[in-house]
C-alpha cells in the first residue's frame, strides 16, 4: 500500500484560521461606513442664548457629512457661518454665509473647523457662537 505524501504542519491550520480572521475584520472595517449624523444645536433650547454654544458643542465628535440643524426665532435673531476672526471678535467677515430661517440646516462637507456666530454682537459675546472642528471619516 502506498502512503500519501501529503504532509500538513500542525501550525499551518491555526495560521490560516487567524488570517481568516483578520481578513473578515478588517473587511468589516472597511466597507461599515459610518451614516452622517444629524445634531439639533442646542438642544431642545434651540440657537439661543439660554445656554453658551460652546458648551452645548464641548464633549461632541463632529464628522464629515453630519449636520447641524439650527431652531430660533427668525425674527430676533440669525445664523452666520464666519471665519475665525469673526468668531473671536463678534464681528461677521465680508463673506460671511448668513442664514435666517430660523430652521436651517448646515451640512459639514470637509473635515475642517468651522465657526458659527450671529449678527449681533451682543448675542454673540453672550454665547451665541461655537466653534467646532469636522473630523474626517478616513
Amino acid at each position: 500500500m502506498a502512503r500519501s505524501s501529503v504532509h500538513v504542519s500542525y501550525a499551518t491550520v491555526p495560521m490560516a484560521i487567524i488570517m481568516t480572521v483578520l481578513c473578515l475584520f478588517l473587511a468589516n472595517n472597511v466597507t461599515h461606513a459610518r451614516r452622517p449624523a444629524t445634531y439639533y444645536v442646542g438642544g431642545t433650547y434651540g440657537w439661543d442664548t439660554i445656554i453658551p454654544m460652546d458648551t452645548w458643542a464641548r464633549g461632541k465628535i463632529f464628522y464629515t457629512g453630519d449636520i447641524l440643524v439650527f431652531k430660533y426665532d427668525y425674527l430676533t435673531s440669525n445664523l452666520m457661518v464666519v471665519n475665525r476672526t469673526g468668531y473671536e471678535t463678534c464681528i461677521p467677515n465680508e463673506d460671511a454665509k448668513e442664514y435666517t430661517s430660523g430652521d436651517d440646516r448646515i451640512s459639514l462637507p470637509y473635515g475642517l473647523s468651522y465657526y458659527i456666530g450671529t449678527y449681533d454682537a451682543a448675542d454673540c459675546s453672550a454665547g451665541l457662537r461655537m466653534a467646532i472642528r469636522a473630523k474626517s471619516n478616513q
